[in-house]
């Protein structure tokens, strides 16, 4: 049965309880004295018994007030921790972003965007999954992810929002050997009979389509991961064509990275974000931390390009 007891009620008993006396209580909660009693009827009368016993000159707990009494302090002090949790979701000293990012985003952005936002925010927990980006809009619509990168355009569904972040230019990595690595720029058409090494899915829309058919490599050796195509053209012959934020990757290969023209193609990295009826501060927060960072990321990458 349900009795409708309110917190103020509870409070005004607990306040008697403490003071031990109405009027020492009414003063505590700054109420008359009338209005204080008037809470105590009500609470006695909502649960049916008297809980306090009160004469002239004295107020003491009745023997069924002194079983509610410590059920009361708990009720209320449970409130008080939820309102304090929930304080503490609010201004962010506590709360959970779950993030997926498929290569190469993975291991070039995300590294030194989290640790950047875990400096920033240390009461949130980022939990960072590095998956290819078929797995990555999977988990945004199926809400195991709150957030999620990836090229910008490949994502059409009303339950996640794009935010795309800068256009990045397509450079092409060479192994030092290669006579085209001593060009300051390539054009397609130099790489027209260069076995291209490719990682990046959907390559032929995304990056070919914005080329003259003409200047298309004539032969692309399909690989899964950005490192495995580096680390094979680090042995052999050939070309990766890949955006201008993987430079220091390239780099780290001893491969050599050079701008590719004639003409320019841009590729464009996004975040997405899962739309739920309420998205959390703590998600909240980190997208306008990625769209901050994203904007300082691609003046560095402007500035420092090949």
């Amino acid at each position: 049965m349900t009795m409708h007891v309110t917190l103020r009620q509870l409070g005004a008993f607990l306040a008697v309880v403490d003071a031990g006396s109405f009027s020492e209580a009414a003063k505590a909660m700054n109420l008359s004295q009338a209005a204080l009693s008037g809470l105590i009827r009500e609470l006695e009368d909502r649960v049916g018994v008297r809980l306090l016993d009160r004469n002239t000159r004295s107020v003491a707990l009745s023997s069924v007030g002194q079983s509610f009494e410590p059920m009361s302090r708990r009720v209320l002090a449970t409130l008080d921790e939820a309102l304090d949790s929930l304080s503490d979701l609010k201004e962010l000293r506590r709360g959970v972003v779950r993030v997926a990012a498929p290569e190469p985003i993975s291991c070039t952005l995300m590294p030194d965007l989290i640790a950047r936002y875990r400096a920033a925010q240390p009461g949130i927990e980022v939990r960072f999954e590095d998956v290819p980006i078929e797995q990555v809009l999977a988990a945004l619509q199926q809400g195991s992810a709150d957030v999620g990168f990836g090229p910008a355009g490949v994502l059409e569904d009303d339950r996640v929002r794009e935010h795309p972040l800068w256009p990045d230019p397509m450079c092409v990595a060479l192994n030092p050997a290669d006579p085209l690595s001593r060009q300051d720029a390539v054009s397609w058409k130099d790489l027209r009979d260069t076995p291209l090494i490719n990682y990046m899915p959907n390559f032929a829309t995304h990056v070919l389509s914005h080329v003259p058919p003409r200047h298309h490599p004539r032969r692309i050796q399909p690989v899964h991961r950005v490192n495995t195509a580096l680390s094979m053209l680090s042995v052999g012959a050939g070309a990766v064509v890949s955006p201008a934020l993987t430079e220091r990757l390239v780099h780290g290969f001893g491969l050599v990275f050079r701008p590719l023209k004639q003409p320019q193609v841009s590729w464009r990295a996004a975040v997405f974000v899962r739309e739920r009826p309420s998205v959390s501060p703590a998600v909240e927060s980190f997208v306008r931390f990625v769209l901050g960072h994203a904007k300082a990321w691609a003046v560095a990458n402007r500035r420092n390009a090949p």
